[in-house]
């Protein structure tokens, strides 16, 4: 049924139009635990009526809903979820947080309580069990019984609520989840253990149910801490850029505004101390700020007219006047954001596997135990002992480690390309990017930088350089932003004009600055250069002519990065739309044998094609229009964050930074996390083939049970935690920076 606080809620306000039509909504899902309730969620709503997707988040525990207006709403698919057993209110952070603390606390309270109630237990257990062998009298060990009972009932029923309310919410669904057998094996352990002791019985089974308590509240604890710390990083992204802005009006006044309203064209004033938020250029000021989660780089960054700055860096110095790009959910912050979402919505091969085996376990381990109950009636056994047998098979057979198996190591897989700034975008991706052999790199954008920058600035006039870069501050031109970058502390030249297809123009003392084509500039005869990697710019003033030179670079670590993959047995290739020319010499500085330049789209996928049929597993790099049919050729794909948008939409994944090192980390990951994986399934697989058949004998007890079961949990959540370890011990040596080297990628003029 729907809650009180869910009647005063209008969900129609947090419904947003979407694509052709449709519209979405993102709701927070309260005590969603496990695969099994998130399939049932997505399940209740693609059954409802005109219901497009339904996507939910077990990390961030955001369920996406998008459907057609005209055929369901809003309070209808609340009303469904309700049917099903689940609750949701409207997903706000600020809320989701507070919700996410509250939960923490609570299954930490639950978890001091069992574990208090058991020690006590505990300790009167261990006298009867010594009471046996010093005639211990019955009036004595009842009186310790009912002790035991006195603190175990009340325990039970606060510490076992976060299994009991699943479970309750499960059967009114008439759905068997996980939570169901738990609970039905602790009740039943107390009420067997409640009627032994009021029949002067020799054992009672106390102990044995507030242990399987401690040991489930443990796991499900260290499970809630593992996705809240992932929660955490991926959430504290949203608050990264602030909420409100200061935008300067057409007279110069500033008016607050949320950060919401922002718009592309909008003019803002960012403050000493404020951070950035939303992506622009600086068209005032100079100051530094720190824009380690788009660059990497944890040093302070100098930025002045006419540098790029994205939504999330912070400011420090001056004040800055930005001129907005990108605002809401178009800034890169946001792009981040949803990739990290889309990464965490997402279920790869294994997981599916596991989904589905925990999906048919559950009614199979009611099953088990109807029919080991059954077996021992049949076998003469009394009621009492085949009762016992039945709980320790209802209670040894939860699928919680198949369950937590390959989840756990995703969470913990996640964070660490998270905070290596690496963001999946693709269910199996982890998977494939563990079986790749061959790795295919494009050139332009990916082995090299995407910004160009002027290489001869030693052999020109130094003053005319600079009025250059001030000319060139009012060009978008990337050749123009090259040279505007040689002094980014410039200002910009008054009432510069810019010719389309040909330059920019100012006036200077009365004389007239050029910068773009040598036609532009009236300059003929210049020497053309030889080089094929070269593209040339020129500049007039007044008779003063200079013609300069654009190259691009190689990115910091490229060559490191390169060496290091190598040395790992990676078959390593470059294959780029650009000119052999271009080419051959980055191959060279790098040492890679095989690269082609002049490739064409099609012929890059027939290359990656040859290699498929060699039995090769292929991993594309690349970031341009031309790889995206590439990217989605190759067994596996990356992508920098600067890619066009089509690319990374192909790639499985996408980083951060100048660094090509994450290409690297996000290989090792990937392996290490797989190989993991595969433990935490053969150990679910292990302990059921062992577990199971000695329970249905009757060789476990109740409190052997439950130790064996949440054992099993631990087990495998603490195997994927040594994927933190593995990453904390990487070899200490990093990958070194080589000299910058210059190489550039196309001629070409304004």
């Amino acid at each position: 049924m729907m809650t009180a606080a869910q009647d005063q809620v209008d969900f129609s306000l947090y419904v947003r139009p979407a694509a052709d039509g449709a519209v979405t909504m993102d709701l927070a899902m309260a005590d969603v635990d496990c695969a099994a309730c998130l399939d049932d969620i997505e399940g209740a709503m693609k059954a409802c009526a005109g219901v497009l997707t339904a996507r939910l988040n077990l990390t961030t525990q955001r369920l996406r809903l998008v459907w057609v207006p005209e055929q369901i709403d809003a309070g209808r698919l609340i009303a469904a979820l309700a049917r099903a057993g689940y609750r949701a209110y409207p997903f706000e952070q600020g809320r989701v947080e507070f919700e996410e603390q509250a939960r923490t606390q609570w299954l930490l309270k639950c978890l001091a309580v069992a574990g208090f109630a058991a020690m006590n237990i505990m300790l009167l257990s261990v006298s009867v069990w010594s009471g046996k062998a010093t005639d211990m009298s019955p009036e004595t060990r009842d009186f310790f019984h009912w002790l035991s009972a006195l603190i175990a009932l009340p325990a039970a029923a606060y510490a076992g609520q976060p299994f009991f309310r699943s479970a309750l919410a499960g059967l009114r669904a008439k759905k068997l989840n996980m939570d169901v057998p738990i609970s039905l094996g602790i009740l039943l352990a107390l009420g067997m253990s409640v009627v032994e002791t009021a029949l002067h019985g020799e054992e009672a089974y106390f102990d044995s149910a507030v242990m399987l308590l401690l040991f489930l509240l443990a796991g499900r604890t260290l499970d809630q801490a593992m996705r809240r710390r992932t929660r955490a990083a991926a959430g504290n992204l949203a608050a990264l850029k602030g909420e409100t802005a200061q935008r300067v009006s057409e007279d110069g006044a500033l008016v607050a505004i949320p950060v919401g309203a922002l718009q592309a064209g909008d003019r803002i004033l960012v403050r000493p101390g404020d951070r950035v938020p939303a992506d622009g250029f600086v068209i005032s000021g100079a100051s530094e700020i720190d824009a380690s989660l788009i660059t990497g780089e944890t040093l302070r960054q100098p930025v002045s007219t006419g540098t790029r700055i994205y939504a999330g860096a912070m400011n420090f110095d001056g004040a800055l006047t930005v001129e907005v790009t990108a605002a809401g959910e178009g800034t890169l912050l946001d792009e981040v954001a949803r990739l990290v979402e889309k990464a965490g919505e997402a279920r790869s091969r294994y997981m599916r596997l596991a989904d589905r085996a925990a999906r048919v376990y559950a009614p199979v381990v009611h099953v088990a135990a109807a029919a080991t109950l059954v077996f021992w009636l049949l076998a003469g056994a009394g009621a009492h002992h085949a009762i016992i047998i039945a709980i320790s098979v209802l209670i040894i057979t939860c699928p919680c480690a198949l369950a937590l198996a390959v989840p756990a190591v995703q969470v913990v897989a996640s964070g660490h390309l998270f905070r290596a700034g690496i963001y999946l975008n693709a269910a199996d991706a982890l998977e494939r990017l563990a079986e790749v052999d061959t790795i295919v790199f494009d050139k332009t954008g990916t082995l090299t930088l995407p910004d160009p920058h002027v290489t001869n600035a030693s052999c020109l006039p130094p003053d005319l350089l600079a009025l250059a870069a001030r000319l060139a501050q009012s060009s978008r031109h990337p050749l123009a932003a090259a040279v505007a970058r040689s002094a980014p502390h410039a200002r910009p030249l008054d009432g510069a004009e810019e010719v389309a297809g040909s330059g920019v123009r100012a006036l200077v003392d009365g004389v007239e600055i050029r910068l773009g084509s040598s036609d532009f500039c009236d300059i003929v005869g210049v020497a053309r250069t030889s080089a094929a990697d070269v593209s040339l710019i020129h500049v007039r003033y007044g008779s003063r002519t200079a013609c300069i030179e654009i190259r691009q670079s190689l990115r910091p670590d490229a060559r490191a990065t390169v060496e290091t993959l190598r040395a790992k047995g990676y078959d390593i290739r470059i294959l780029s739309g650009d000119r052999q020319e271009s080419v051959a010499p980055l191959a060279a500085e790098l040492g890679v044998t095989m690269a082609r330049g002049g490739v064409s789209p099609a012929q890059k996928i027939a290359a990656i094609e040859t290699l498929r049929a060699q039995g090769r597993k292929v991993l594309m790099v690349g970031d341009g229009l031309n790889d995206a049919p590439a990217l989605a050729a190759a067994h596996a794909s990356l992508s920098p964050i600067t890619a066009a948008d089509l690319a990374q939409a192909q790639a499985d994944a996408v980083f951060l930074g100048d660094a090509l090192a994450p290409v690297a980390q996000a290989l090792d990951i990937a392996t290490q996390a797989r190989a993991l994986m595969r433990q935490n399934l053969g150990v679910a697989v292990v302990y059921n083939l062992l577990a199971v058949p000695l329970a249905i004998l009757g060789h476990v007890t109740p409190l052997i049970a439950a130790a064996a079961m949440s054992g099993s949990s631990i087990i495998v959540t603490l195997n994927a935690l040594r994927l933190r370890g593995a990453q904390k011990t990487q070899p200490a040596e990093p990958l070194r920076r080589p000299a910058r080297v210059t190489l550039a990628t196309r001629e070409g003029h304004l």
